[in-house]
């Protein structure tokens, strides 16, 4: 595969300026490495108070709240699958896909830097597959983290009634659900040319929205609607418990090919000139 050489920086990322893939891998390293180092701390923080939990603590709950995964801590999976997988991870996914998905086409239009980059033999779509790929790396890092903190503490924990093969079903429902959100924040500054600021607002908007469907929509006796958002893929199948669910991973997949596939094709009709 031939590699068209784009503007770089000096010194280690001059042997990545072949390839947009390595070059944005390497450009967003430290917040990668942010990201996945938080995100594992805070899951392996929240998996360890679990052996302070009892069944008592579920009559603190506000009804309300149930819908979030909240009302079952008589187990393992029931727990995890409440404040660490079904509250705090999958908004901290949200967040990283509007903040990663809105540096990967939009900060470099606002910039003026994506003229320079398209001024050399690179496709639009090709620009945008390579960040997106990038993107998405992260989220898988994200992901193996969150796995190794909870394989870290899984016997001390008392988290051991979860097998290996079901943490890694949630960690992929984990890195599919935040590789969503990033395409959702990518193809939108891609389709729109909107600046960062902007993206990242209405992406995370829209997260934090559909996430609120999701949990209350079963307050108000309409179930469906909660099937309208990406977390009913992500989490409702109970991976902890079930493993893999392939319908919804299927789900989550085309979501975010449509959503890439959309900013593309928009980015490639659309004039650049500001």
């Amino acid at each position: 595969m031939t590699t068209t050489t784009v503007p770089g920086v000096s010194g280690a990322a001059r042997a990545c300026t072949g390839s947009i893939f390595a070059k944005t891998l390497y450009d967003n390293r430290r917040v990668f490495t942010a990201w996945a180092l938080a995100t594992g701390v805070l899951a392996m923080m929240y998996g360890a108070f679990y052996p302070q939990t009892s069944k008592d603590s579920l009559s603190s709950v506000p009804k309300a709240m149930e819908g979030f995964g909240l009302n079952d801590s008589s187990s393992a999976a029931g727990y995890l699958q409440g404040p660490v997988f079904g509250l705090l991870i999958p908004l901290l996914a949200t967040f990283y896909g509007a903040a990663t998905g809105a540096r990967m086409i939009s900060a470099d239009e606002e910039s003026g830097y994506l003229d320079l980059l398209l001024a050399h033999p690179l496709g639009r779509t090709r620009l945008l597959l390579h960040r997106f790929a990038a993107l998405a790396t992260g989220a898988v890092v994200i992901a193996a983290a969150v796995l190794a903190g909870m394989l870290l503490i899984r016997s001390s924990a008392k988290l051991d009634t979860i097998s290996i093969g079901h943490f890694t079903a949630q960690a992929t429902h984990l890195a599919l659900l935040t590789i969503l959100f990033g395409a959702l924040a990518t193809g939108l500054g891609a389709a729109t040319g909107k600046g960062r600021p902007a993206v990242f607002g209405v992406t995370a908007g829209i997260g934090v929205a559909g996430y609120a469907l999701y949990g209350f929509a079963p307050q108000i006796g309409a179930d469906w609607l909660g099937h309208l958002t990406p977390y009913h893929y992500y989490i409702a199948g109970e991976p902890l418990k079930n493993g893999f669910r392939l319908a919804d991973i299927a789900v989550l997949i085309a979501i975010t090919a449509a959503l890439i596939t959309a900013g593309a094709w928009r980015l490639n009709h659309r004039d650049l000139a500001r």
